[in-house]
């Protein structure tokens, strides 16, 4: 084993040991079948110091890497895929603040000592009908130019998929300043709300002034996750919770900060859906160990046809895993991509979410006709895989990103 590898597996017992792990396993069927927030598992995280992952010790966090955060990430998403996508938002804002600070920027060193105070980040980007994603906004915000809030925004709009929505105590949004026309501008920042809400959502407004969360969750897969729409009407961005004004469209992708983000939300994501397919493997070989063959007299775990199965699944995971191990590493080693990032970026999310679908239809294959019960581990993973299809960009995104690189467009 490598001394990279060895502090791997420290990490991992340090922030996700075995007997946690399977707690918050045993948890995941009952959070799915019940369409709840993942509170207990919430609890058990921050009091494991899971939260802080990337506070540095300077504020009393153990200062970890993108890529060794990615690796816990996957190790969670084995156990508990829901819980492991919500709690990448609070990851990713965090992640951006670090990612800021190693090269120089310390505009959102708040959000780390904030998030080693207890705070709860999540992430409020996604818009209907907005595919400019992190580059423009629908939301509006209206400059507030007098009272105790003078040189905020008052921000109207929807925000949908807000994972950790019953949980965040601070929010990362977007919306465009048009108060002058000639000079629109994307305003990047935060609102705060005070407290947990243990969970009180339906029909009800927030502890928030303008806030609102939706009731309508009901859905296929990632339920634990909650990420459900957030309605902001005359919500009050303070003016010093502002962490950037820009320029919209292709301009505002230059930023350190949308970079940041860009870069935490795709690597993080798709270090979930390693963990749903690593998951799917180990189910699938378990099949194979546990079911026989009558014609055979013998396991199907000896039977070829279906052991190429779970290698061809096997061997089709192996680079997604070392995508995300290299760019990760690159990232926090400051490796300079240049416009090449992108195209790397998308391919390893979505190169993660294809084989998290393949490798748990795998699973339900090897599992035989009992894998279908909808109520069994396999059939929940598939469902949880299938949430990687709406995560932005799309495929055909990335596939126009990449002739345009090729043809020189």
């Amino acid at each position: 084993m490598t001394d990279r590898e060895a502090r791997h597996a420290e990490l991992a017992e340090t922030y996700l040991p075995d007997e946690l792990l399977e707690t918050l396993r045993s948890r995941a069927a009952d959070y799915d079948a019940q369409n709840t927030f993942f509170f207990a598992d919430l609890d058990d995280l921050r009091a494991q110091g899971y939260l802080t992952l990337f506070v540095p010790e300077e504020f009393g966090g153990p200062g970890l890497s993108l890529n060794q955060v990615a690796r816990l990430q996957t190790r969670l998403a084995t156990a508990a895929p829901g819980t492991a996508l919500a709690i990448n938002m609070h990851l990713m804002c965090t992640g951006v603040a670090h990612a800021l600070r190693a090269r120089g920027d310390h505009s959102l060193d708040w959000v780390l000592q904030d998030a080693a105070a207890g705070e709860v980040f999540a992430f409020g980007i996604s818009e209907p009908a907005n595919d400019w994603v992190l580059q423009g906004a629908n939301t509006r915000a209206v400059p507030i130019t007098e009272g105790p809030d003078e040189g905020g925004y008052a921000l109207s709009g929807v925000k949908i998929f807000t994972s950790l929505s019953p949980a965040w105590t601070r929010l990362i949004v977007h919306a465009t300043d048009d108060s002058s026309p000639d000079d629109p501008r994307l305003v990047y920042g935060f609102l705060d709300r005070p407290g947990a809400l243990g969970g009180k959502l339906s029909g009800t407004a927030d502890s928030l002034p303008g806030v609102t969360t939706s009731d309508d969750w009901d859905v296929l897969g990632m339920r634990a996750s909650q990420s459900r729409a957030t309605i902001l009407d005359g919500a009050v961005m303070r003016p010093d919770r502002i962490a950037r004004t820009m320029e919209p469209g292709q301009a505002a992708a230059k930023d350190l900060l949308v970079f940041g983000i860009t870069v935490n939300f795709q690597l993080l994501i798709a270090s979930v859906y390693a963990g749903v397919a690593r998951r799917g493997l180990e189910l699938g070989a378990a099949a194979l160990r546990r079911r026989k063959s009558a014609k055979g007299g013998t396991t199907l775990a000896e039977v070829g046809e279906w052991r190429v199965r779970l290698a061809d699944a096997a061997m089709a995971q192996m680079p997604v895993n070392a995508q995300i191990d290299a760019y990760t590493r690159d990232f926090d080693e400051l490796t300079d991509h240049g416009a090449g990032w992108p195209q790397r970026l998308l391919t390893a999310r979505i190169n993660a979410g294809t084989q998290a679908r393949r490798a748990t239809e795998t699973a339900l294959i090897l599992g035989g006709g009992a894998s279908f019960n909808a109520s069994g581990e396999a059939a929940r993973l598939y469902r949880d895989a299938a949430a990687g299809i709406f995560h932005p960009a799309p495929e055909d995104s990335a596939r126009a990103l990449f002739a345009a690189a090729w043809l020189d467009d």
